[in-house]
């Protein structure tokens, strides 16, 4: 039974998926600013124009995510990533909140320069577990075929994109965005 609560995918007494991706992520070319086209929504996530920017110091990933709120404010969030396991460097973990557990973020794909498609799976208790995913492009836009290509390689792994929506990065409306 799948759950859509208008924002993550639950999945009741589910399991996280097992992904094995040999991406050789190379931390310094991934650095930047990254434009979301795509998402699974998420509780945590309510506006558009919505971006990150990953800034690498002392081996830690610093991370920024920003959105354009409903009532015209920017709206942002900090937090650091790392990777956990060297023999798996795109698996990371990002943290947002001192006191809670840090969230997966796996780079499924990614080219550097045009693209990236971040999925995560989190466990909760054993009782359910949500999933999250972003298609992120360097640029508000991104070719439809690219998208398409994306999104096969996630339901490749058998994750639903049932869910996915666009997320507006319209330049007139995006303009105040930092």
């Amino acid at each position: 039974m799948i759950i859509l609560n208008n924002f993550s995918i639950i999945k009741p007494r589910g399991k996280t998926r097992k992904i094995k991706k040999n991406i050789k992520l190379i931390t310094k070319i991934y650095m930047g600013r990254w434009h979301e086209i795509m998402k699974i929504p998420a509780p945590f996530q309510l506006g558009e124009c919505c971006q990150a920017t990953y800034t690498l110091s002392d081996g830690i990933v610093l991370v920024r995510n920003d959105e354009l709120l409903a009532n015209g404010t920017v709206s942002f969030i900090e937090g650091t990533a790392k990777i956990v396991d060297a023999s798996e460097p795109a698996k990371l973990e990002v943290s947002f909140f001192e006191d809670a557990p840090p969230g997966p973020y796996w780079v499924l794909a990614t080219d550097y320069d045009n693209y990236t498609l971040i999925y995560s799976c989190s466990d909760f208790a054993g009782l359910f577990h949500a999933e999250y995913s972003w298609i992120m492009s360097r640029t508000r836009t991104l070719p439809k075929e690219t998208v398409s290509e994306l999104l096969g390689i996630l339901k490749s792994h058998g994750i639903s994109t049932d869910g996915f929506t666009e997320t507006d990065q319209r330049p007139e409306l995006c303009s105040s965005m930092p």
